[in-house]
Order: structure tokens, then sequence, then C-alpha cells
């Protein structure tokens, strides 16, 4: 109903026993936040020591244990969720739906990781048999999603803040990424930040013999942005249940505009340890830190823009999936940054356009409604 008051059928006189308040906003639960903080830095900081102590991000095992990071933020929301906080959407006394088994199958994924992980770190020979075997959780992953919404119906994933959102929205906000890295890259190129790239040296030595360099590239296309997200999907799920899906829902109530800031910051922070290992931004220890946290930002604005038209968190986790491979498409397969930090893509020009594009966005009226 759209009103707070009820009356009795047939009159026009309202009953006070039916009378009751509008009821308040509540503000930001901040016992539930720091929580899911401390666990969430907790679990992912604690592997990113263990990576370090390995050798860091050239031991065998790093690639294996980065997918692994990406789960951390979701686990930590699902345990908290279910087990601990009583009023959560998914608490296991009350949620009933069929979204209830893809929590579950969630956890025992994340833990199969951990296990292959711890393994993988001891044994780096196994590293590539591990991997292998994981991809079948995404795999399997996407099929028990389809199923369960199928036979549950869209609202049992709604009503666990898992909703899936507009398809229309994952396609359209989806090729104004495609087409703004696609710019970059041609910025990259056109002001000398970058350097062409033979694809065919991507390749294991005359496995592509005779290919024509067009066809690859289209083939690269193909794998990276057109099936990678989906491939990809579960695992992008880790981080955005976890951000977009828990914590953003929290606070946004300080506002849409100021929460999701302070999410970008938080997002930006919680990547620190393997900024500082070098990934994404070798070379810089400084510089490295305040590009990341400056990229999650931006991002996090484009991600919740996305989840608030969709309404659903899906949207940012498939859009955070195909954001992965189309950088990785465009910026190792097709024009090379010379620079990073310093060259579209994940540098610093490239936080001044998207940042640009974020105020555009901002102008959008759907940052100025409540949650």
């Amino acid at each position: 109903m759209s009103s707070a008051f009820s009356s009795l059928p047939g009159s026009s006189i309202t009953d006070p026993a039916t009378v009751s308040e509008p009821t308040a906003p509540r503000g930001v639960n901040w016992p539930h936040v720091w929580a899911f903080l401390g666990l969430a830095f907790g679990l992912a900081w604690l592997v990113d020591l263990v990576l370090y102590l390995n050798g860091g991000l050239t031991h065998p095992s790093a690639a294996l244990m980065l997918q692994m990071l990406m789960l951390m933020p979701a686990f930590a929301a699902m345990l908290l969720g279910m087990f601990f906080f009583k009023e959560s959407p998914i608490y296991h006394r009350t949620n009933r739906t069929a979204s209830r088994w893809f929590i579950y199958f969630f956890l025992v994924m994340t833990v199969a990781y951990i296990a292959a992980s711890a393994v993988a770190s001891f044994q780096p020979g196994l590293t590539t048999t591990l991997s292998a075997s994981l991809l079948l959780f995404s795999v399997i992953g996407l099929i028990l999603l389809a199923v369960l919404r199928w036979r549950g119906g869209p609202q049992s994933f709604a009503g666990a803040g898992m909703a899936f959102g507009k398809i229309r929205i994952w396609l359209l906000y989806g090729l104004a990424m495609v087409l703004l890295y696609g710019l970059e890259t041609l910025l990259n190129y056109v002001f000398k930040m970058g350097k062409l790239v033979d694809i065919t040296r991507l390749y294991p030595a005359g496995m592509v013999t005779g290919i024509p360099p067009a066809l690859l590239i289209g083939s690269a296309f193909l794998n990276a942005v057109i099936i990678g997200p989906f491939l990809g999907l579960i695992i992008t799920f880790g981080e955005e249940y976890g951000w977009r899906g828990y914590l953003q829902s929290e606070l946004v109530r300080l506002g849409r505009i100021r929460g999701v800031g302070l999410l970008g910051v938080i997002w930006g922070v919680w990547h620190w340890p393997i900024i500082l290992m070098g990934y994404n931004y070798p070379g810089q220890p400084v510089l490295g830190p305040i590009l990341m946290t400056g990229y999650t930002v931006v991002l996090a604005y484009f991600l919740a823009y996305a989840v608030f038209k969709s309404k659903g968190v899906w949207t940012a986790a498939y859009l955070h999936a195909l954001n992965n491979q189309a950088m990785s498409f465009f910026m190792v397969a097709l024009v090379t940054p010379i620079s990073i930090a310093l060259s579209f893509g994940i540098g610093l020009p490239a936080l001044i356009l998207c940042g640009l594009v974020v105020a555009l966005l901002l102008r959008d009226k759907v940052w100025k409604e409540t949650d």
C-alpha cells in the first residue's frame, strides 16, 4: 500500500487500531559494517601475506590466489548474513528460497579455492591441474544459477539481495564499457602512450602460422569480450555481492553519492597489499596505491549507477567481469601501454577521462533517491 494508514472495508473512517507511524529510514548499521570489513579485509590480507611470503606475484600459484581473493568479500558477507545477522535477508532460519542453495554452493566453492591455493603454495607443480579443476565450479555455478532462478523465480534471488537486473542494462552498459576501452586504446596509440602488439607473439611459436592477424584479433575479442565475462561471472560475483550487494546497501544510507565514494576508497585500500607487490602498477610502490584507489572510486560510481538503474547486483558482477576481460584484450592484445601509470587504461589520463564520465553520470536524478 502507498499509505501508512488503513481503513475498514466499506468505511471512510480510519480505525485507530490500524494506524501506524511511518517508519523512518534506518541509518548505517555500523557494528555489522565493521564486522564485514574486518572479515573481508582480514581474510584477503591473510591471503596476501601468504602470497608475499611465497615469493609474491612470481610464484606459480599467484594467479590462483588472486582469483581466490576475489571470492573473499562475498564469502564474508554470506557467512555473516547467513549465520550471525538475524535481520539479513539470507539468514539461514528465515531464507527458505531457492537462493539459499546457491549461497551454500558459493561457500563450498570458496573453501575449495582455499584448499587448492594452500596445496598449490606448497606444490607449485600442481597449480595448472588445480586451476583447470576449479574452472568446473564456474561452469557448474552458472548452470545451478540458471536452474535455481527458473525453479524459484526471479523474486527468490531479488528478495535475498541477489537480483539479476535488467538485461538491457547489461547490454547497453557493457557496450559503453567496451567502447570506452576502445577509445582509450586509440588514444594510447595516437598520443604514443602505447605500442602496437604483434598478436602472433602471444601464441606459442608455430601455433598460428599462416592464420591472418585479423582473424586472431577477432578470435581474441570473441573469447575475451563475449565468452570470457560469463566464465568469470561467478568469480566477480565474489567481489560484487560483498561490495555492491552488502556494503553499498549500507553505506548509501549516508547518501548515495557520499556512500558510493566511501565504498570506492574502501575497495581501493582492500587492493593495496597486492598493488604494493607490483600488481597492476609494477615499480610504483607510492603512486600505484593512489592510482588504484582513484580507479576503484570511478569504477565504483559506474557500477553503482548500473546497479541503481538495473536494480540487480548481478549486473555489477557481469560488468566487473567484462571490465577485466576488455581491459586485458585492448591493453594486451592490441596496444600495450608504455607506462601503465601515465597512460590510458588504469593510469592517470584514464582517471581524468573516467572522472569526466562519472561527473556526467552524477547529474542523473537516480543519485537523489533514498534507499
